[in-house]
C-alpha cells in the first residue's frame, strides 16, 4: 500500500482493531450455554435450535442487533456482555498502530457493524474510544458494510474523498464492497482472533494483523519529514 495517498483511515473494530476471540467465545459458547439453562435444553439442542436462526439473517443489521437477539431468545445480550468485557482485549499491537496514524495527522474513524450496546461497552472498557475521531456505525446507517447503500450514505454524511481512503476489515464481504465502492486502498486481516490460525483471503491484499501496517507508516511519515 501506499501512505502518501492515505488521508483518512477507516478501521473495523472486531477482528480487526479488538480480538475477534471475545464475539467468538460469546456466540459460540456463551450464548448456547445460557440459552440451554434457561430452556432446559441439551447444550448440543440449543446449539441447533440457534444454528437456523444466525444462519437466516447472517449479513443483515440483525445479525449484529443486540436488541433483535434479546427478543428472540430471551436473553438479555447487552448484559450478558457486560458480564464477561473481562474477556474484552486488542489485538497485538493495534494500539500502536493507533497511535501511529494519529501522530501521523490522519483522520481516524472507526466503522463498525457493532450495535451501540457493543461498541460503547468495547471502547470504554479498553480505553480506545479515544483514538477516533468519528465512531460510524451501522445501526445508524440503516445498512451493514456489507451493502454498498451504507457507503454511499456515509459518505453523504460524512464527506471524505474516497480515492484517499484506507478501510481494514477482517470480512470479506464488508471489503469487497467497500472496494466496489471506490476506497483507495482496502485490506484484509488474516488474524482477527488471537486464539485460532491465521486464514488465507486471497480475493483483497491482507495483512496478519494492524501491526504489519505501522513499521511503513512510520517509515513513510519520516521521509515526508526529512524532505520537508
Amino acid at each position: 500500500m501506499n501512505w502518501t495517498e492515505v488521508e483518512w483511515v477507516l478501521l473495523d473494530m472486531d477482528g480487526t482493531v479488538l480480538d475477534l476471540a471475545f464475539d467468538n467465545y460469546f456466540w459460540r459458547e456463551l450464548v448456547p450455554q445460557r440459552y440451554a439453562q434457561k430452556n432446559g435444553l441439551t447444550l448440543e439442542h440449543a446449539r441447533a435450535v440457534l444454528k437456523p436462526k444466525f444462519e437466516a439473517v447472517m449479513h443483515t443489521l440483525p445479525w449484529y442487533c443486540t436488541d433483535y437477539w434479546s427478543a428472540l431468545t430471551g436473553l438479555d445480550m447487552a448484559a450478558l456482555k457486560a458480564e464477561v468485557k473481562h474477556r474484552i482485549g486488542p489485538v497485538p499491537g493495534a494500539e500502536a498502530f493507533l497511535q501511529a496514524v494519529r501522530r501521523s495527522g490522519r483522520r481516524l474513524w472507526l466503522a463498525t457493524n457493532a450495535h451501540p450496546d457493543s461498541w460503547r461497552l468495547k471502547l470504554e472498557y479498553t480505553g480506545f474510544g479515544r483514538y477516533f475521531e468519528r465512531v460510524i456505525c451501522s445501526h445508524d446507517v440503516g445498512y451493514p458494510k456489507e451493502d454498498l447503500r451504507f457507503w454511499s450514505a456515509v459518505c453523504e454524511a460524512h464527506p471524505f474523498a474516497r480515492t484517499r481512503t484506507l478501510f481494514v476489515d477482517d470480512s470479506l464481504p464488508v471489503l469487497l464492497a467497500a472496494r466496489a465502492f471506490g476506497i483507495g486502498q482496502v485490506i484484509g486481516i488474516r488474524k482477527p482472533d488471537g486464539t485460532q490460525p491465521e486464514r488465507p483471503l486471497d480475493a483483497v491484499p491482507s495483512v496478519r494483523t494492524l501491526a504489519d501496517l505501522t513499521p511503513a507508516l512510520t517509515a513513510a511519515d519520516a521521509s515526508a519529514a526529512a524532505r520537508s
